[in-house]
């Protein structure tokens, strides 16, 4: 198949190319001016400059094409001015959807984002992962990126309802190779690795490798139902960080931090190095919004992916520990 990729040189994006040229499918990559495509090295594709505000662009860039997947997003906690992104993720997912129908796209993947699925509870100490049919309300969305990938997420369920071939899927947190960012979950990683975390604010995620995120797309493009959305995480993924590390531990030989930070001290400092960010102007290097997403367990049940789909399940071990392969070997690694 033709396909057409935006957000192709981030973390996602850039493995999903790899996997489609694997498969024998033709790219076209929706690439800004001085994007950062090391992750695309050693891929074939064809570079198509652009950005997602040109829906006429857009349109011109995708006539033959027969699937979109519209991976690109701004990722961001902390802004001075959160209009930019709000234009991105919104409005930008708007342009690329319509522009994919009018260049005749028989299939269209959004990629959300599994903030946009109600928080999981927690009773007595036990987390119940949520599932697709877990709904969250704008209300519930805790920072202004999670608002973004709300409304666009919104705007991609409207679409889908009013005919549009649009099947929606959800990452977890993926980790593994081409990370070249790297992402604020592959950043955990490194500091591990370069013992640059003496302490640590507990926290759960469902940790999936990248890869089975970008076969996901694939099998969401050829097999998912339309205007439906798909968890594209691991069902023994649900960890907590001080699990993470443990594993990390194993594989590396390095000790994992002891010192856990109690989350009103990790409030408090937030608190501080956002009021400090907004006289500089400077990102602070703990946002507030990303204490408040920590003190929830971020758990979540793929089994509707495995089942529809047919997700890969590759062990969380064996993600973290291509991560850590990648991370050594592209330099990332001090000493």
């Amino acid at each position: 198949m033709n396909c057409f990729v935006t957000g192709a040189s981030g973390f996602i994006g850039a493995n999903l190319v790899h996997e489609l040229e694997l498969r024998g499918h033709n790219v076209k990559a929706l690439l800004r001016k001085n994007s950062d495509t090391r992750g695309l090295d050693g891929s074939q594709y064809e570079y198509i400059e652009g950005d997602l505000s040109n829906r006429k662009a857009l349109t011109t860039a995708m006539r033959g094409c027969d699937w979109c997947f519209h991976v690109a997003a701004s990722y961001h906690l902390w802004l001075r001015d959160y209009a930019p992104m709000y234009a991105a993720n919104v409005e930008g997912t708007r342009n690329v959807l319509h522009a994919a129908a009018d260049a005749g796209c028989s299939r269209i993947v959004y990629t959300s984002t599994v903030g946009c699925i109600a928080v999981p509870i927690e009773q007595n100490g036990e987390v119940t992962p949520t599932n697709e049919e877990c709904y969250a309300a704008l209300d519930q969305m805790s920072n202004h990126y999670k608002r973004s990938k709300w409304q666009a997420e919104q705007v991609a369920l409207d679409l889908a309802h009013r005919g549009l071939p649009i099947v929606i899927v959800n990452p977890t947190a993926p980790v593994g190779p081409r990370d070249v960012k790297p992402t604020p979950t592959g950043q955990v990683i490194l500091d591990f690795l370069n013992r640059a975390m003496p302490a640590y604010l507990e926290t759960g995620l469902n940790w999936v490798h990248v890869r089975d995120v970008a076969v996901g797309h694939i099998l969401a493009v050829e097999q998912g139902r339309i205007g439906e959305r798909y968890i594209l995480g691991n069902t023994t993924g649900n960890l907590t960080l001080q699990e993470a590390f443990k594993i990390l531990e194993e594989i590396t030989g390095i000790r994992a931090p002891k010192l856990r930070v109690p989350y009103a001290v990790a409030y408090a400092a937030a608190c501080v190095d956002e009021a400090i960010a907004k006289i500089t102007g400077k990102a602070p290097k703990a946002p507030l919004a990303g204490v408040r997403m920590a003190k929830y367990k971020m758990y979540f049940d793929p089994a509707k992916a495995i089942a529809e789909l047919g997700l890969p399940q590759t062990p969380p071990e064996t993600a973290l520990n291509d991560a850590v392969v990648w991370f050594k070997a592209n330099g990332y690694v001090k000493g």
